[in-house]
């Protein structure tokens, strides 16, 4: 299958539901490869968001995403039509911090992406294949997340409030085909005593009877009817019972599991693939979608490892042989680890590294049996990794990158003599303040010999006269 975006440029706009300000967002075509990105074209610098669990800066009341100062808030419903729309490249351009609510569901984006058109790219699309059950868990919430094997997306909903209004509901998509029709008209819900609790702190600025499905879970008196009818802008509210409090007809009797649904699509979105498998999400909200959607992104992580191990041709010319890195890096010989550099992006760097047998360390490590000591492939994924780091300083020579902390590391592979270490490290996420967050991996052949999370600090070097 493979990876398409719009075909051309269209513009939607409304008031975003928590900060009620007007905004406008325009989908632009993008390159194959390029994702789903935001850019707040209101800001002076225009940064760009990629909406990647990465990013995620906050869950409450809706998903935010984050790149330094600047946010997008209430990003799940947006991103569900793109996904619904089997969508994978789009810059969203966005003059303001929060994606327009509309009428509470994904219909007006579907409306909008239509109107743009598809394009088929040339490049293959990826996925993330569920081959082994994954699930999540939270205690506190009884939210539940489980990913299943299965041929195509599906999503499975079962969400229980204890509550005798709304009660029990499920909701199911067994093929994507049928989500414009039957998601993506599903409105957003919120219970009438957590209305009246956002609206005290100065929330859902945006909210009105019109965007959003109330559900009265008490029986109120006419004076807090009149308040609240004044409070929504409303001239006034009756309810006899509880119930819907807008008296509005569902659009589908399982309405409320229907966006929740959606709203899982949206989230999981965040892993930044499409997903080949089934999704079973009991009681889900915006906080276990996204921590579900952290496990999953790993997952994608470890079977692109293997699926991506970088070729290495040593008749070809390295971008930086032992002389240029030495440049760079302080370590010298006998410590240091790296050979040359075959591979650089912004976003990662590859290594090689020759295990020979007169290597000093071998006399001691294992006498007789030589062994290439686990915290010395780790070493060596930290000067791959430096070499990334100080490429994003105009002034490399000047500074060095000392390491905070490994995290998960995994040594699956004994490395001997003779064996050639692909050293390759990526960002796991942007450099805030001088701290580097990578993922490092060495490969020998077609195996993976070790990995380990990295994160480091970037210092500027003192010279003789500071």
């Amino acid at each position: 299958m493979k990876q398409h975006t719009i075909q051309s440029r269209q513009s939607i706009e409304g008031i975003g539901l928590h900060t009620g300000k007007a905004v406008t967002i325009h989908f632009n075509p993008a390159p194959a490869g390029h994702g789903i990105k935001f850019q707040r074209i209101d800001l002076d610098d225009q940064p760009i968001i990629p909406a990647l669990i990465t990013r995620v800066a906050t869950t409450n009341r809706g998903t935010t995403i984050q790149t330094g100062e600047a946010q997008v808030s209430t990003i799940e419903h947006v991103l569900s039509a793109i996904q619904g729309m089997e969508l994978d490249n789009i810059l969203i351009e966005i003059d303001g911090p929060e994606v327009p609510i509309l009428d509470g569901s994904a219909s007006g984006f579907i409306e909008t992406l239509q109107r743009c058109g598809k394009v088929e790219q040339e490049e293959e699309r990826d996925f993330l294949e569920i081959t082994e059950t994954v699930s999540y868990q939270d205690e506190i919430s009884g939210s539940e997340l489980v990913a299943i094997p299965a041929d195509s997306f599906q999503v499975t909903t079962l969400i229980d409030f204890n509550s005798p209004t709304l009660g029990q509901q499920y909701a199911a998509m067994e093929d994507i085909s049928e989500y414009q029709s039957e998601i993506a008209p599903s409105r957003t819900f919120v219970f009438l005593h957590e209305l009246e609790q956002l609206l005290n702190q100065n929330l859902i600025k945006g909210g009105n009877l019109d965007n959003a499905i109330v559900i009265a879970d008490r029986i109120m008196n006419e004076e807090e009817l009149a308040v609240l009818a004044k409070r929504l802008g409303k001239p006034g509210i009756k309810v006899e019972k509880t119930g819907v409090l807008n008296t509005t007809e569902l659009k589908f009797k399982n309405e409320p599991a229907r966006h929740k649904l959606l709203d899982v699509i949206g989230d999981l979105s965040l892993v930044g693939i499409p997903i080949k498998g089934k999704i079973v999400a009991t009681k889900p909200g915006h906080t276990a979608n996204v921590e579900f959607a952290r496990i999953l992104r790993k997952k994608y992580q470890e079977q692109r490892k293997l699926k991506e191990i970088p070729k290495y041709d040593p008749n070809e010319e390295p971008l930086l042989d032992s002389a240029k890195i030495q440049t760079m890096l302080p370590h010298r010989h006998p410590f240091l680890m790296v050979d040359k550099i075959i591979e650089q992006t912004d976003q990662y760097v590859v290594g090689v590294k020759a295990v020979g047998f007169n290597e000093f360390y071998f006399q001691g490590h294992f006498p007789n049996n030589p062994v290439f000591p686990g915290v010395l492939q780790m070493e060596a994924l930290a000067q791959t990794g430096g070499i990334l780091a100080l490429s994003t300083v105009e002034d490399p020579h000047n500074w060095d990158t000392y390491f905070l902390k490994i995290d998960s590391c995994k040594f699956k592979r004994k490395v001997i003599p003779g064996d050639t270490l692909i050293l390759k490290c990526e960002f796991l996420s942007p450099i805030r303040r001088g701290i580097v967050h990578m993922q490092g991996t060495v490969y020998v052949g077609n195996n993976i010999a070790s990995e380990g999370e990295l994160t480091a600090q970037i210092v500027r070097r003192k010279t003789d006269c500071e």
